[in-house]
């Protein structure tokens, strides 16, 4: 196996390494030191690849028949093989009993909701490592995207729907919104924001807005100025994100008006930077089909972001993407090029897929990742610190669901160590109950995160 297993478990998920149990007609224990020890240990522990230990099931209920299904084809994408051509039937059904959790074997805990809170049922159903509770700290913000957080504890939200443009207040400390002020409203699909020298500036379609002073007049409808108006006004993936970074220029991603197409000499498929009054327009990063969260390392300052894979291509390829652009102009692969591995069946004739970048981390087919976050509080332990948390929106098109996590990216350098799972259950069963889409770090330590489809913002603290 490759150091992409390092994503995933046995079959691209974490089963109860204590539910393991042997099929009687093989010695399925001696089938896994043979064929899985070398990668989830001996004791399912962990190893190059992950432990399976956790009980988070990434690709589909944990049942014998799928079990099986996922043995033999494996997902290639994620560096797990095809065990069809090793091992006979007998033998990956054994394996299949061996790894599968019992019969009436416990979940695990959810964790509790922060009290004094009026959490919905859904949080009852979210799961979150030892230590950390999750609460709604404001729950009337419809179709939540980007989120902003100002010097003063001021959350400015973008809408999508609704065409609004909130503030959150928590007026009396409590770490629950005691307001959701409208600031603007008539806006189109003004999904994101960002704040730069005390203003807060607006993407819409084809519109960059900024609001002056924002935390002095957001509670007055205050006025605007258009920064640019020129941005492509394409619905197809033309929603625009909107970031500041750490240079004083504001970072405008451009996604493809498609599923697939060329638009390699168009604005299209590319991040942009900008000065903060809309002039000196440049390309920062290009063959990026449709990249919305934009974060840059703490320490060195690398511009790194999500990309979304493509679809139509099946259920299991190619992969979403994470990304790092150390320096300007580098060509991420779109659309010759899909997950650093797969050419593409109509662009890819022709091309090599080793003429670009490859992407730091492949996070699975169809999981949408939006915003990320590298977290820098003092809160959470240790080892968070100056690592990823992405938000997977998750899948809508793919036969069974993906994604619906916050996801935890442990980096080594510009590489990646692991991709564990942070916090799930926004998925249960086949139901989505929340879909997180920005995350946002508080002065404290904790992280807000938002929901577009509960129109939520969830805050999540860690006590030991």
């Amino acid at each position: 196996m490759t150091n992409a297993s390092l994503r995933i478990a046995l079959l691209g998920l974490a089963m109860s390494a204590s539910a393991a149990h042997a099929a009687p007609a093989v010695q399925a224990d001696k089938l896994y030191q043979a064929n899985c020890a070398q990668c989830h240990g001996a004791k399912m522990e962990g190893a190059v690849g992950p432990a399976l230990a956790d009980s988070t099931w990434i690709h589909g209920e944990p049942t014998k028949a799928n079990l099986v299904k996922l043995i033999a084809k494996g997902i290639p994408d994620k560096g797990m093989p095809a065990w069809s051509g090793t091992l006979n039937a007998t033998q990956i059904a054994a394996l299949a009993d061996y790894v599968a959790p019992r019969k009436g074997a416990a979940k695990p805990a959810a964790a509790p909701a922060a009290a004094g809170t009026n959490a919905d049922r859904a949080l009852a159903g979210f799961r979150l490592q030892k230590g950390f509770r999750i609460a709604v700290y404001a729950d009337d913000v419809p179709t939540a995207r980007a989120m902003a957080v100002s010097d003063s504890g001021v959350v400015y939200v973008g809408s999508r729907k609704a065409g609004k443009i909130y503030a959150l207040v928590d007026e009396n400390k409590d770490n629950v919104a005691d307001k959701v002020v409208t600031v603007a409203e008539g806006l189109e699909s003004p999904i994101g924001v960002t704040l730069l020298n005390g203003a807060l500036y607006v993407a819409e379609f084809s519109r960059v807005l900024r609001f002056d002073n924002i935390d002095k007049t957001y509670a007055a409808k205050p006025q605007y100025k258009v920064v640019k108006d020129d941005l492509p006004s394409d619905k197809w993936h033309g929603e625009k994100s909107i970031k500041a970074g750490p240079d004083g220029k504001i970072y405008v991603p451009v996604g493809a008006p498609c599923n697939v197409c060329d638009k390699e000499d168009e604005v299209y498929s590319k991040i942009w930077r900008m000065n903060p009054d809309g002039s000196n327009w440049e390309l920062v990063a290009k063959g990026v089909r449709n990249a919305v969260g934009l974060a840059w390392h703490p320490v060195t300052k690398e511009l790194w972001f999500t990309d979304n894979g493509r679809d139509e291509m099946g259920d299991n390829t190619p992969s979403c993407e994470l990304n790092v652009a150390p320096r300007m102009g580098m060509h991420f692969g779109f659309p010759y090029c899909h997950g650093g591995v797969v050419p593409d069946p109509k662009f890819g004739a022709g091309r090599s897929c080793s003429e670009f970048t490859p992407p730091v981390a492949k996070l699975g087919p169809h999981v949408a990742p939006l915003g990320l976050t590298f977290y820098t509080g003092k809160q959470f332990p240790a080892h968070y610190r100056n690592n990823l948390l992405i938000a997977e929106h998750g899948s809508w098109n793919r036969t069974t669901k993906s994604g619906y996590r916050i996801s935890l990216v442990t980096l080594q350098g510009n590489q990646e160590v692991t991709t564990t799972t942070f916090i799930d259950g926004f998925l249960q069963g086949e139901n989505a109950v929340a879909r997180p889409v920005e995350i946002a770090q508080l002065a404290d330590g904790s992280i807000l995160i938002s929901d577009d489809h509960g129109g939520k913002i969830y805050r999540v603290s860690y006590q030991p």
